[in-house]
């Protein structure tokens, strides 16, 4: 079963990658959609088999490489972590292509671009099944790879070219820390498979280790590389720049890499190391204070952006903040059950995003939309859905997980838990509001579609409507919206099910009662580590504080996009700076070119032109056939096809070889 659950996708790639010119479009959609379905179907069968039985194993496929002492296998590691991922990957992937079926029905290049979704999921399943760092290692390449292809997929679009491009570079950052952890994870236990690392992990626990000219605790400094990758996969403040730029690609790409599996990948990769990372606390710490101000950062970006693919994408990234504070305080339960209902609901609203676009012809600014409920009932229904998620309205899929994190800050009660806690509940305040936001600029009030007004009508839907796009572009005008297609809608229903009800079905099992039978030895806790059962502890005001926090930013929403529509743009003239600020996105992106783009620009352009132009090839071979050119057109002056000159050059030369044979005879 685990064969058919990692390699149908990979056989989907093969078919519509190779062969898809041959047979055409809809073959390649219907073969990679149904494998993946299969796929799906099977995840699902293994989480019962795993979670709520007794199916843990270790499939061994073939020994990978073996050089020294070090032999590296290929097997699948099943357990319930395992189990939780190849869901999360397969439903979510399934449903993406199923999606795409009628969203890129006018593209000529679906073969080509299902070939890539099945070439990205096979690469996740690998990294969720590795049994080593190296086989991990080798699927979190993999998913990079599929990624630059997903988000470049329009390749003509210049914009395109450069996101996938700064995916690629920005994430290469992270994955340097990553292989430098692996090399010292190997130094220290002479192994890079699971179970042999976890065994050497405590008796390692004091031993240090010299880097940069300073020594650390060995541990510690594994910890903080490995995190370094997760931190450029996660898009976590500092390593955030890639993700949303990566919106250039089409919306399914964004709802498969960047809401639900990609983007976890750094979650995955802690919480199973996470018999390492309990034997270094100030790792810990480390990653509860990166996962707190991202989950803050990405939130007040969020509040001010215009494209819905970029509101949900700043999202995405104050989210994954909040599973990786989850992890830093030991409640790795907390942090997976969140990453699983998160890839529900963000799917879902990514999804419908995609669907609204579809019915606005191709727009994107939220400006020019509104009143879109009355013509598209169906996706206003879902993005509802999904918004009461994100924002943990109560029962739903969100309020179970999210809050538990909130919980586990606060109970953690150090003072970076402490700081955490007071970030994550702005951030919920703040998600509340952006989201709720996104919601009534789309849905509500009067069209700015079509023969409408765009910003002149006191509306103001985005906070300084023209202060960060000039005159947005007429996309959708005379065009009447209309609801998608029904293999667009299926997928939209089905992640709107697991939004509502995947946080009350698998509570009990994630972070409650069941805990320990349902992950068994696939999560470790240190003994003195009681997280999950102090977040019960914890007072009523905490447990009240989220709630209160989406109150707050629902009605703050409302006031401003209902009921008096003409406020953002006051608030935002009035506080110019800042709303330029966050809509600039704290000028990372300027920060970033000014410190490392063009100087390696001007590095580069100096080394080809001094470097390479004056010096190498001047000195090597452009000087040397300049020089040969040079005697030739000396030489050639000699040909003028005169005979008498030719006939004075040979008696200048027998001139000159009998006067040499005289006095070398003499």
């Amino acid at each position: 079963m685990y064969h058919a659950i990692v390699f149908l996708p990979l056989v989907g790639f093969l078919i519509a990658g190779f062969f898809g010119r041959l047979i055409g479009p809809r073959p390649s959609e219907l073969i990679t959609t149904s494998l993946l379905a299969i796929a799906a179907i099977l995840s699902w069968i293994a989480l019962v088999q795993v979670g709520f039985g007794h199916g843990t194993t270790r499939v061994q496929i073939a020994t990978w490489m073996q050089s020294g002492g070090m032999q590296i296998d290929w097997a699948f590691r099943i357990d319930t972590l395992t189990a939780v991922m190849l869901v999360v990957v397969n439903t979510v992937s399934s449903l993406v292509h199923l999606y795409s079926i009628g969203y890129m029905r006018e593209d000529d290049s679906r073969p080509r671009f299902f070939a890539y979704l099945s070439l990205f999921t096979f690469a996740m399943l690998m990294l969720v099944t590795s049994d080593n760092l190296v086989q991990m290692f080798f699927g979190w390449e993999g998913v990079g790879l599929a990624s630059y292809l997903l988000i470049g997929f329009w390749y003509k679009k210049p914009s395109a070219n450069a996101a996938a491009i700064k995916a690629f570079v920005v994430n290469r950052v992270g994955d340097f820390g990553f292989v430098l952890g692996i090399f010292l994870v190997f130094w220290l236990t002479g192994s890079v498979a699971y179970d042999q690392i976890f065994a050497k992990i405590p008796d390692l626990a004091s031993t240090t280790f010299r880097f940069i000219g300073f020594e650390w605790n060995a541990v510690t400094l594994a910890c903080l590389l490995l995190f370094m990758g997760a931190m450029g996969k996660s898009a976590q403040f500092m390593l955030h720049t890639w993700l949303p730029d990566a919106m250039e690609g089409p919306t399914p790409v964004s709802a498969l890499i960047h809401a639900a599996t990609m983007v976890t990948a750094g979650v995955f990769m802690v919480a199973r190391l996470s018999p390492v990372f309990e034997y270094a606390p100030t790792a810990l710490t480390v990653v509860v204070t990166i996962g707190a101000i991202t989950a803050f950062f990405a939130a007040t970006v969020g509040l001010v952006q215009n494209d819905i693919k970029r509101v949900i994408a700043y999202s995405t990234c104050s989210q994954l903040g909040y599973m990786f504070v989850a992890l830093g305080v030991g409640a790795y339960g907390a942090g997976i059950f969140h990453l699983f209902t998160h890839a529900f609901f963000k799917a879902l609203l990514f999804l419908g995003a995609g669907s609204v676009i579809h019915a606005m012809h191709h727009e994107q600014d939220m400006r020019n939309m509104g009143g879109l409920r009355k013509h598209i009932p169906l996706t206003a229904a879902a993005m509802t859905i999904g918004t009461l998620a994100l924002t943990g309205f109560p029962f739903l899929a969100g309020y179970f997980s999210k809050d538990a994190i909130i919980e586990s800050a606060f109970a953690r009660g150090t003072g970076a838990g402490s700081m955490a806690f007071v970030m994550l509940v702005v951030a919920a305040a703040f998600t509340s509001f952006y989201s709720w936001r996104l919601y009534f600029m789309i849905f509500e009030g009067k069209p700015r579609w079509g023969g409408a007004a765009h910003h002149d009508h006191g509306a103001a839907p985005a906070m300084l409507a023209g202060a960060h796009h000039a005159a947005p572009n007429d996309h959708g005008h005379g065009h009447v919206p209309h609801e998608s297609p029904l293999v667009m809608l299926v997928p939209l229903g089905v992640l709107a099910l697991g939004a509502i009800a995947a946080g009350f079905a698998f509570k009990e099992a994630f972070i409650g009662h069941d805990y320990e039978h349902f992950w068994k030895t696939a999560l470790f806790t240190a003994k003195d580590n009681h997280i999950l059962h102090a977040i019960h502890k914890v007072p009523k005001w905490v447990v009240w504080s989220p709630f209160v926090a989406m109150v707050i930013g629902f009605a703050a929403a409302f006031y401003c996009y209902v009921l008096r529509p003409d406020v953002p743009g006051q608030i935002a003239k009035q506080h110019e700076f800042l709303y330029r600020f966050l809509l600039n996105k704290w000028y990372f992106d300027e920060l970033y070119d000014w410190l490392f783009v063009r100087p390696a620009k001007r590095l580069g352009t100096l080394l080809w032109k001094q470097g390479d132009g004056m010096i190498i090839d001047g000195l090597g071979p452009d000087g040397i056939s300049a020089r040969v050119v040079d005697v030739t057109n000396r030489i050639v002056k000699l040909q003028t096809g005169y005979v008498y000159h030719y006939a004075f050059s040979m008696i200048m030369g027998v001139g000159g070889l009998v006067t040499w044979y005289i006095l070398t005879r003499g």
